[in-house]
């Protein structure tokens, strides 16, 4: 959570200007989008558009997430985070707030549209996640504090957006905002050290949260209590593979985790295995027929045979019978 004094120092009134000291753009504050440990963002219209706008006293936090969003703009071919469009300082009577500006990303978060749309666009979601994340574990960057908060799905078509990158930590070093019940620590399934395997139990957290939107509180803490949450939940059950090796730390990469989901959201197994016995079936019934075919052939043939062989030997009877007169 963010400490009181930084709040206050970051906090405006919906209508204020913020004016760049540097570029001396200007943005105008609309309402506030959300806060976190390092400082709050706004919804603000600049340079005819809607931006988000982040501010903070803490310098050195606000250049931290530059850099991220500036590395995220490398990775090709993958909507990771938001564009960034603007960095500068704030003068104002209680001193500078640092402050960045990045698109504005909007729709609903991701708990939102699973409960408007239905639990089956769970897993083209959860899908589309793996794929970004597995571009930003390629960059470096371990997403950190992942939750459906900052998971927007814009559209049509839905597609998964991540917004808040204050949490994103270079690989290898400590996490730097978690928020508990996504956090391995917290369940004591593992270490807050920043490798791709802590955001894949994030992922499969985020997927035990869809069937449980007002999340659950801790009792044993561990991988039993856990189990047991997705044996409860028809909807989980079909994931609960996936979701339990998350949980243990069994996946090297999101593109392995990604495979395995996508095994999972393809037609119904049971289904494609019925219609391959019903095509067996018809295979194995159409030799049968054949058979049938050929002897039914054969007796044709056969009693042809005996009627020519009849008509023959009358004729040949008449023949002497009519020589003999």
């Amino acid at each position: 959570m963010m400490n009181h004094s930084l709040k206050s120092q970051c906090k405006v009134n919906p209508g204020t200007v913020i004016e760049g000291k540097w570029h001396r753009n200007r943005y105008t504050i609309v309402k506030e989008l959300g806060f976190g440990a390092n400082g709050i963002v706004y919804l603000a219209k600049g340079q005819n558009q809607q931006v988000a706008l982040k501010m903070s006293d803490n310098g050195m936090s606000i250049t931290s997430e530059v850099n991220v969003l500036k590395s995220f703009a490398k990775v090709q071919g993958s909507a990771l985070g938001p564009s960034l469009l603007d960095v500068d300082d704030w003068e104002r009577k209680s001193g500078k707030v640092s402050f960045y500006v990045m698109e504005y990303i909007q729709g609903p978060d991701l708990l939102a549209f699973i409960a408007q749309k239905g639990p089956s666009w769970t897993g083209v979601l959860i899908v589309q996640l793996l794929r970004d994340l597995e571009s930003l574990h390629k960059s470096g960057w371990v997403f950190g504090d992942l939750k459906p908060d900052n998971l927007i799905v814009t559209g049509p078509p839905p597609k998964i957006r991540t917004i808040d990158v204050g949490g994103t930590t270079i690989r290898g070093r400590a996490i730097k905002e978690f928020t508990e019940f996504y956090d391995r620590g917290y369940w004591g399934l593992g270490t807050r050290k920043a490798d791709p395997a802590y955001d894949l139990f994030a992922v499969a957290m985020i997927l035990i949260n869809t069937a449980y939107p007002k999340r659950f509180s801790k009792t044993t803490g561990d991988l039993k209590q856990l189990k047991m949450m997705v044996r409860q939940k028809k909807e989980l059950m079909k994931y609960e593979d996936v979701i339990l090796k998350a949980l243990q730390g069994h996946y090297a990469s999101a593109d392995i985790m990604r495979n395995d989901m996508l095994q999972l959201t393809r037609p119904n197994s049971r289904h494609s295995n019925a219609s391959n016995r019903k095509a067996g079936q018809s295979a194995t019934r159409q030799p049968a027929s054949r058979q049938a075919y050929v002897q039914r052939n054969k007796k044709g043939s056969f009693m042809e045979t005996v009627s020519i062989v009849l008509i023959v030997t009358l004729l040949y009877f008449f023949y002497i019978y009519g020589q003999l007169l």
